[in-house]
């Protein structure tokens, strides 16, 4: 009766054992602040058809409509941020907002920057200085992103899109008709690039030189990954290629 006892009591045991439990969802977090592009209209739909079917948890971090320099659960939701998604443009958030940005750079986490994103943070010389208590990053572009964004050329043609040397073989380009991307804006002038970036794809307009549209940059000592492009007008948002590079580009960036 004894061994029998001790023998049930060590079955109950090893069925007991719960099952593992299955690695959380990654945390995207789009922080969307600009007036020109409509991504606050473009990148939450880009969520909703593109990013939560492929079991991304995302959270949207919208300017305050009353203070547009101002990102009102931005802290809070960085803290549990896997990706930073970009979408700024000559903001001055509060400091504690910006060091927040700052903190997630440097700990080795990715982003994605769209369009206005290579002068999110960052005022021209005739701009009212940033307000008390707020913060600019006037080097965000060359040191994160990898850019050194001057200027766009006026609007008119669209932008020819061509492979980058050497950038065809890159993950982010998988499955990609670089055939079928146009872009709907003015071409961004962003040469040259930092050193370490790696072009991926190029931008033409008639009479000009090409300028890249499309890299990828590492950031800080922990190499944070980081893609960008100058593409995001909301005419490229209609376009399925595009839609498919930035999902490629915010799979890379997670490391997937």
């Amino acid at each position: 009766m004894t061994k029998c006892f001790i023998v049930f009591v060590a079955i109950l045991v090893s069925v007991s054992i719960p099952a593992a439990t299955p690695p959380q969802s990654p945390h995207l977090v789009l922080m969307i602040g600009e007036d020109e592009y409509h991504t606050w209209e473009t990148l939450p739909e880009f969520a909703e058809r593109d990013l939560r079917p492929r079991g991304y948890r995302v959270t949207i971090v919208n300017q305050d409509a009353g203070d547009k320099n101002n990102f009102p659960g931005l802290v809070d939701a960085l803290r549990t941020a896997d990706l930073l998604v970009l979408s700024v443009r000559r903001r001055t958030p509060p400091s504690e907002q910006l060091d927040a940005v700052r903190a997630y750079l440097a700990a080795g986490k990715p982003l994605v920057g769209i369009r206005t994103a290579c002068h999110a943070f960052a005022l021209r010389p005739a701009d009212p200085p940033a307000a008390a208590a707020h913060s600019t990053w006037q080097d965000f572009d060359p040191e994160v992103l990898g850019g050194h964004y001057t200027n766009h050329h006026a609007e008119g043609p669209p932008t020819t899109v061509t492979l980058a040397p050497g950038g065809g073989t890159h993950p982010i380009l998988k499955g990609i008709s670089v055939a079928g991307l146009v872009g709907a804006g003015s071409l961004y002038k962003v040469s040259p690039l930092e050193k370490g970036t790696t072009p991926l794809l190029m931008g033409a307009i008639p009479g000009q030189p090409a300028e890249p549209v499309a890299w990828t940059h590492l950031y800080g000592a922990k190499h944070a990954r980081v893609f960008y492009t100058s593409l995001g007008h909301p005419n490229d948002f209609k376009n399925a290629e595009f839609r498919r590079l930035l999902g490629n580009a915010v799979a890379w960036a997670l490391g997937k």
